[in-house]
């Protein structure tokens, strides 16, 4: 069942508070983890429905690939946690999976069934990437698990063109301390990978790997997912 996370304005000052709680949180936290991450994947307009289910498919394969289980073994706790919702329009996002905390094989394949089997929430509608960072980055405040690395993951294959400017929702992540790393997918628009890098992606270890085209998508997300996870090793 979806469920919907209300968006919160958060100021500048209120933003590096709640990012300076982390740490006690961590000391007080038996489910600790080494990376919170947040995928927030486009369902707009520009997503047909092949392509979407090629991106859970792909999810699906990078979940199930050993190098990633390795990369997850290799942390110092040995366990991460995901959380997975489609976004489109300024208000229109929905979650498809809440946190899962990961550390062995049979909960990457648990998730990766889950993934495979679930429907599409959210099918067309403008693309509004600053309202989905400030989404990602209130269901990271609700996290269940510690993390000493907080992640927004964003996937889509258009730029943002609605709702709140993808800059200022970037910079409230990063005053909080997240990371916002992005997939660009090039079919629809050669130059998003550049679009990108100068407005979406930021923080610590912040990085963009581009998929060329959907079917280039398994690769991608699996190379994105291990880079992710294996910063916090």
């Amino acid at each position: 069942m979806s469920k919907q996370i209300p968006l919160a304005r958060r100021t500048l000052l209120s933003a590096a508070a709640a990012s300076a709680l982390v740490p006690h949180k961590l000391a007080a936290q038996t489910d600790a983890v080494d990376a919170a991450i947040v995928l927030a994947v486009d369902s707009s307009s520009s997503v047909d429905m092949d392509e979407f289910y090629l991106q859970m498919e792909g999810y699906a394969a990078a979940l199930r690939h050993p190098s990633l289980a390795e990369a997850i073994g290799s942390g110092r706790l040995g366990a991460v946690a995901l959380h997975f919702f489609e976004f489109a329009n300024a208000k229109t996002h929905l979650v498809n999976l809440d946190w899962r905390r990961l550390a062995t094989r049979d909960d990457l394949e648990a998730f990766a069934k889950e993934l495979e089997g679930a429907p599409r929430l959210v099918v067309g509608g403008t693309t509004a990437i600053g309202d989905a960072i400030d989404f990602a980055h209130d269901a990271l405040d609700a996290c269940p698990f510690a993390a000493s690395r907080r992640v927004i993951d964003v996937s889509g294959d258009g730029a943002s063109n609605a709702g709140r400017d993808v800059r200022d929702a970037r910079a409230d992540a990063l005053v909080a301390g997240i990371a916002i790393n992005g997939l660009p997918i090039l079919n629809e628009e050669p130059d998003l990978e550049a679009f990108y890098r100068a407005f979406v992606i930021g923080g610590p270890g912040a990085f963009c790997i581009p998929a060329r085209d959907y079917r280039d998508f398994r690769e991608a997300i699996r190379d994105k997912l291990v880079r992710e996870i294996k910063l916090v090793s």
